[in-house]
């Protein structure tokens, strides 16, 4: 009969558990819909961006990482709104375009975007700044500089010195633009400044678009000059002053969740990457070559970078 009772108390006992836990699904899962319970996103944009699946390093921020980092965000139903922690001088356009895509992508889901700037968020970074539905900054914060460069190198008059003479047969007239052995001639320059120009029309346009500025007046903003926080705030290109706690702070609130946030950090670097500056450790010696392809290469350096 006692042996009855304990298993009667014992039954009694998991069937309350049980149902606590039923109940508690059934309660959480509503609540989760209304946004308690989600997480704010951060996501670093740490050094100069460049494209490609290179290992991060320190210095440099991927496209491809800070993408999959935003549609990982986007997809994940913990998470109600995204912060883009920005600490870079800029970089190539065409990483900003791509991180750029999937921003946009990331708000048409519904989720807010907000950029919290440090210690700069310049050109290329402030590119991919422009479409965030809040920009935070501190009042020293360096953004702005939006303008684009072409960068040649000219070692003619080494080459002329040390007696090295270069014959090359190429195919078209501009195939061998930018090769360091000689100046540009008068036909390429022009050709550089209309590409240069052409790159610069988009950074204006995206920027007009998105901070809901007439296009004139992005121009008269757009000589390259690096703007303080301060100054930014007043010209329209940054929205509030704040760390980073106040950029998830207004992330959570444009995102619907209640209480107190929790920030879920998706790409923080770990301690194999500050030592060894690679996710792929295997990868370090193809960064390396790579990022050097992307100094020396024949092409020069098309970036928008302070």
């Amino acid at each position: 009969m006692e042996n009855r009772k304990i298993v009667l108390v014992c039954l009694a006992i998991v069937i309350v558990f049980c149902a606590v836990i039923v109940a508690a699904w059934v309660f959480i899962g509503p609540m989760r819909d209304i946004g308690i319970g989600k997480q704010v996103a951060v996501i670093y944009v740490q050094g100069e961006m460049i494209t490609g699946n290179v290992p991060l390093g320190i210095g440099y921020a991927t496209s491809e990482d800070i993408c999959e980092s935003i549609r990982e965000a986007a997809e994940d139903a913990s998470i109600g709104a995204i912060v883009l922690r920005i600490n870079s001088p800029g970089g190539t356009p065409a990483a900003a375009q791509e991180i750029i895509t999937e921003i946009k992508r990331a708000q048409d889901k519904g989720i807010p975007i907000v950029v919290s700037m440090g210690d700069i968020a310049a050109s290329g970074a402030y590119y991919i700044s422009a479409p965030a539905d809040v920009i935070v900054a501190n009042p020293d914060t360096m953004t702005g500089s939006i303008g684009v460069t072409w960068t040649f190198v000219d070692k003619s008059g080494y080459y002329s010195e040390e007696g090295i003479e270069f014959y090359i047969a190429k195919s078209g007239e501009f195939k061998d633009m930018g090769v360091d052995w000689r100046g540009l001639t008068d036909e390429e320059k022009e050709y550089a400044n209309e590409v240069v120009m052409s790159v610069y029309e988009r950074f204006v346009s995206e920027i007009a678009e998105d901070r809901n500025m007439s296009i004139s007046r992005v121009k008269e903003l757009s000589d390259g000059r690096v703007y303080i926080g301060a100054d930014a705030r007043d010209l329209g290109l940054i929205d509030e002053f704040g760390n980073l706690h106040d950029a998830i702070a207004i992330a959570a609130e444009l995102g619907g969740i209640k209480g107190v946030p929790r920030a879920k950090y998706m790409n923080a670097p770990s301690l194999a990457e500050l030592l060894f500056g690679s996710k792929t450790l295997g990868k370090t010696d193809y960064a390396c070559y790579y990022l050097r392809y992307l100094k020396e290469s024949p092409y020069g350096q098309l970036i928008s970078r302070t």
